[in-house]
């Protein structure tokens, strides 16, 4: 996939994912000359990155206005948007789409920041998006055209796979369990250490164990294209000792009503950092 763009791209934060972002847009071509930064504290790899590649660092509002960006990428903690949007408000207009990456802020309340008539798109992706193995889940208002929903959609596509909702509600859930999932795999590596160590392993081959069969078994998942039931299935003899383990993991109390319980407060967090 190769990026091009007409008109000028914004990047507003530079954090972890927005630093994601912008590599991987430079990775698939997008011309750094159409990559405005703004970001009061840039990480210093960012800051060389910019300067390296002749990124525009900074410019004034009024400057970029000039310029008439085809997309702003908002990717600036949820906490931080109220301080940071109206002085892009300029730069709302119907041949410009703002991205926001930022968890819990909804199409309303950009709508409430930007203006009426701003065309938002609302993403959520995920932090293996630093790797190009991320997955984005998108939502647009009824004023984004066709082309910028292609737009916003190749912008994410950089990082990984896109799929869109047209429901914004449904975006809450999404977080829940990819926005925070990879949280939940890193704990289920540390957990199933533990238990090496419970077993009598040393902690640095409980770790690599656990770590190398994490990171196997999810490279499975994703070279084969097997559902996850039908690749546990293939490991599994009756009554062997997979078969034990699961009875433990399957059974009442097990890990799937406490992941509905996980996926529940994570998606209740979101809907309050929404209001």
């Amino acid at each position: 996939m190769t990026l091009s763009l007409e008109r000028p791209l914004v990047l507003v934060g530079a954090g972890k994912m927005g630093g994601a972002l912008l590599s991987g847009w430079l990775a698939n071509g997008l011309s750094p000359a159409l990559i405005c930064l703004r970001d009061p504290e840039p990480p210093a790899d960012i800051a060389r990155l910019a300067v390296r590649e002749g990124i525009s660092l900074n410019a004034s509002i009024r400057d970029i206005a000039l310029r008439q960006p085809a997309v702003v990428v908002l990717a600036v903690k949820p906490q931080a948007m109220a301080g940071v949007l109206p002085d892009l408000a300029p730069l709302a207009g119907p041949d410009t789409v703002f991205l926001s990456i930022a968890a819990g802020t909804g199409l309303q309340r950009l709508q409430d920041l930007l203006g009426p008539e701003v065309h938002a798109v609302r993403a959520m992706p995920n932090t293996p998006a630093s790797i190009g193995r991320g997955i984005s889940v998108a939502c647009a208002n009824k004023r984004v055209t066709a082309v910028q929903r292609k737009t916003a959609g190749a912008l994410l596509a950089a990082v990984g796979a896109v799929a869109w909702v047209d429901s914004e509600a449904q975006i809450d859930a999404v977080t829940a369990i990819s926005g925070s999932g990879p949280a939940y795999v890193f704990y289920l590596v540390e957990c199933l250490a533990a238990a090496g160590e419970t077993l009598g392993l040393t902690p640095e081959l409980a770790m690599t164990l656990a770590r190398e069969t994490v990171s196997g078994a999810g490279e499975m998942l994703h070279r084969q294209g097997e559902p996850a039931s039908v690749l546990r299935a293939n490991v599994t003899s009756p009554g062997g000792t997979t078969a034990a383990a699961l009875d433990v993991l399957m059974g009442e109390g097990g890990l799937s009503p406490l992941m509905r319980r996980t996926a529940l407060a994570a998606r209740d967090r979101a809907r309050e950092l929404g209001k």
